[in-house]
């Protein structure tokens, strides 16, 4: 720790990045009982902290090593800091960039001037290559966080927090994916200011500190969630897990729901909207202080990064109020008789109704796929939930259904008596020019579609929801063949929500 210290202390940061300001989050303040400050690195000339460590790491070259110039891989903000620091330095920069690379990051790189590869679907692909390019080419590999150059730079923003909040401080939160921002921020803190407590806090579909901390050793993820991207690692790193498994005190984990209610809080206070990683603090926090009844603390979290899509903001601003416990998503079956909606709306009374669908389909039952906003988070839920039940409506609680939220929610009405032995699947593949013809080539014609639903929310990854008719005699054939479709699936028939809303009668 002496020795990080040390580099933390001598790190060269500040010819291209900015000692970035802390502010006070009023409005979250006031709401949770709690003093909430809120380190601003998305204020950086590339809206990240991940300037600092390739700075750093560029600036200490050798000259032979400066003039070979360096290569990174990277789908967005470690890019921008490498390209930005290579020109600064003078540094030719090449950045390894996945081909499903949102736009806005790529002309981000090449506005910066880092040269741009596209290459493979996924960052493991990318760095792949880049490593490849290394032996061939000779050039210096900048590792976005498992580098200790790279964690030094990081770790200046633990020594900016500390000069500029000189008073009580109980806890500080950070995302982690590799580990380089809180590794080299809990090397300082915790060598200067013992008594603050270091809370991680991860996207609970791409946890690998905690998997790592829970295993005694690093582990590698099958897989990880695509929505927070700027912390979707698989693994920690090695040199910066050395550091957190001493210096970590807590990790949290928060749901895609929580982070986009997050990110409009950050909205609510700065009037800047972050990307999906950049909020992952503040959900943290959050839900810190609801789960442990946290009241009258001081407590700082970071707000690490602004490069969204905008496209992607009509999907946070979908969940965000789910995320904050403020809206149910439930499927409520009605009497078909008339006064029927009547009387679901008196039971609701004053509540708002934020969604309602609904399409004629029996003649017994109505389904509806209703939205409803919550005025006691804690159990306002449950209560509602409750309230209906005993008023005979059949209820089913479509709150944390993903395949509800994702496609089902915009598909109701969709039940077809003739789409008999139907088995439904939710698939996510690479977003790349062609992908939806690729992916419709790979199910070919064997087996008839008989439901398909696709919904592009500008992020790197594509979601679709299929429905492929399988005779029972023809499983064992088709089990084999789903196997072998190279994308992340999963298989939906059994979910209440397509049972209730698109399911053959027959069937559901």
């Amino acid at each position: 720790m002496d020795k990080y210290v040390k580099d933390i202390l001598s790190a060269q940061v500040y010819d291209v990045a900015i000692e970035s300001p802390i502010h006070k989050a009023a409005s979250l303040s006031r709401r949770l009982e709690n003093d909430v400050w809120l380190k601003r690195e998305d204020l950086q000339p590339v809206f990240s902290f991940k300037l600092r460590g390739a700075y750093n790491k560029m600036s200490r070259l050798t000259p032979e090593a400066a003039r070979r110039g360096v290569i990174a891989a990277s789908a967005g903000n470690h890019a921008q800091g490498v390209a930005l620091a290579g020109t600064a330095l003078g540094i030719n920069t090449v950045i390894v960039m996945p081909v499903t690379t949102p736009a806005i990051k790529i002309d981000g790189v090449r506005s910066r001037g880092g040269k741009v590869i596209l290459h493979g679907d996924t960052y493991n692909e990318a760095a792949e290559f880049a490593m490849q390019l290394v032996a061939e080419k000779g050039y210096t590999f900048v590792h976005a966080f498992d580098d200790r150059d790279v964690i030094a730079g990081q770790g200046t923003v633990g020594l900016e927090i500390i000069r500029q909040h000189s008073g009580p401080l109980d806890a500080i939160f950070v995302p982690v994916g590799g580990g380089g921002l809180m590794a080299g921020m809990a090397a300082y803190i915790r060598y200067i200011r013992p008594e603050i407590r270091l809370i991680a806090v991860e996207a609970e579909d791409s946890a690998c500190l905690k998997a790592a901390l829970a295993a005694g050793r690093r582990v590698k993820l099958a897989q990880v969630g695509l929505f927070a991207d700027g912390v979707a690692v698989n693994q920690v790193g090695r040199e910066t897990f050395k550091i957190l498994k001493h210096c970590v005190d807590e990790v949290v984990t928060v749901t895609t729901d929580e982070i986009c209610a997050a990110i409009k809080d950050i909205f609510d206070d700065t009037r800047a909207v972050t990307e999906p990683a950049g909020a992952v603090a503040i959900a943290g926090l959050k839900k810190a202080v609801r789960e442990q009844s946290l009241r009258g603390m001081s407590l700082m979290a970071m707000v690490t990064g602004a490069n969204v899509n905008f496209d992607r903001l009509r999907h946070i601003s979908e969940r965000a109020e789910l995320g904050e416990s403020r809206e149910a998503v439930l499927a409520v079956t009605l009497d078909e008789k008339p006064g029927s909606f009547r009387r679901f709306s008196q039971v609701l009374g004053k509540r708002s109704v934020t969604e309602f669908n609904y399409r004629y389909g029996d003649s017994a039952a109505a389904k509806i796929f209703v939205g409803v906003e919550i005025d006691d988070p804690a159990g306002g839920r449950e209560k509602l939930i409750a309230t209906l039940r005993n008023k005979g409506f059949e209820v089913h609680d479509m709150t944390h259904n993903e395949a509800a939220k994702l496609h089902i929610r915009h598909m109701v009405g969709g039940r077809s008596n003739k789409a008999l032995n139907e088995r439904v699947f939710r698939f996510e593949f690479p977003q790349r020019p062609g992908a939806l013809m690729t992916f419709l080539d790979l199910l070919g014609e064997q087996w008839n579609i008989s439901m398909f639903h696709y919904r592009n929310h500008g992020a790197a990854y594509g979601r679709v929801l299929v429905g492929l008719q399988v005779a029972p005699e023809d499983a064992t054939a088709f089990n084999d063949f789903v196997r072998k479709i190279p994308y992340q699936f999963q298989e939906e028939t059994g979910n209440i929500a397509y049972q209730t809303f698109l399911g053959s009668q027959e069937s559901g």
